[in-house]
């Protein structure tokens, strides 16, 4: 299901959407809505009791030294040169890996929401110049939290292991910054290999027939310890796919 966002009600109305299960791809909110099968659901971090685990505060000390700077929704040749790299290693058959650089910026550009990208960069020699891109992710502001709708960064960084995780991390720490309680990371379906990342933050909440519901500690703990199992969970996205496993409606 899908509809368009327009007009001067554009937030409200995908803060309205994005609370019932909708995504957004530049103008059109979105929704999975397949005969027989809910599979992809809907998961936020709840950022206002979000407290990092052991590994995530090692993360966040390790990536500290990184400048996150939030732009406006324009497109760059350096954001769209760091996503053919994050495609080609990590989606190499995903159908964004046909993405040219106008389609990278309507991508980034069409937006009828408040919405920036947070670029993140390494120190520079001189600390005036901007220093090497290694990440980035098109966030929308929503007045409940961050939604994170695509983020990217160098998958083959030697010493910037987790820099995905990282950059959620850094949505949480702004959500509880800017006194927002949620940080939505789109779908998550249980036992597919290159989303169970999202299920490391807690508490976390998914979208169910009865509304917002809070994973229990006893079935986080359970997710979680196979993400740790078997952490190499990239997989390959099939032809149209997306991170968040649904076609793309941009493309």
């Amino acid at each position: 299901m899908f509809t368009e966002l327009k007009g001067p009600h554009a937030d409200s109305l995908n803060d309205a959407l994005s609370r019932i299960g909708f995504r957004r791809s530049q103008t059109v909110a979105y929704r999975p809505s397949c005969l027989d099968c809910n599979a992809c659901v809907s998961v936020r971090v709840v950022a206002s009791e979000f407290t990092p685990s052991g590994t995530q505060k090692r993360m966040m000390k390790r990536n500290g030294d990184l400048i996150a700077t939030v732009c406006r929704p324009w497109s760059t040749g350096e954001q769209f040169q760091l996503l053919q790299k994050y495609l080609s290693a990590r989606h190499p058959e995903g159908g964004m890996t046909s993405m040219d650089e106008v389609d990278f910026a309507d991508m980034v550009e069409h937006t009828p929401v408040t919405s920036f990208v947070i670029e993140y960069r390494e120190p520079s020699a001189d600390g005036v110049t901007p220093g090497r891109l290694v990440g980035a992710c098109l966030t929308d502001r929503q007045c409940d939290g961050l939604s994170m709708i695509y983020s990217f960064y160098d998958p083959e960084h030697e010493s910037r292991a987790g820099l995905g995780n990282y950059i959620i991390l850094d949505h949480i720490h702004k959500a509880q910054e800017m006194g927002l309680p949620y940080v939505y990371l789109g779908y998550w379906v249980e036992g597919s290999p290159r989303m169970q990342y999202k299920v490391r933050y807690r508490p976390m909440e998914r979208l169910g027939r009865s509304g917002w519901e809070r994973f229990s500690p006893e079935e986080q703990d359970k997710l979680i310890a196979a993400v740790v199992k078997n952490p190499d969970g990239h997989g390959k996205a099939g032809a149209g796919g997306r991170k968040d496993g649904v076609p793309s409606i941009a493309n």
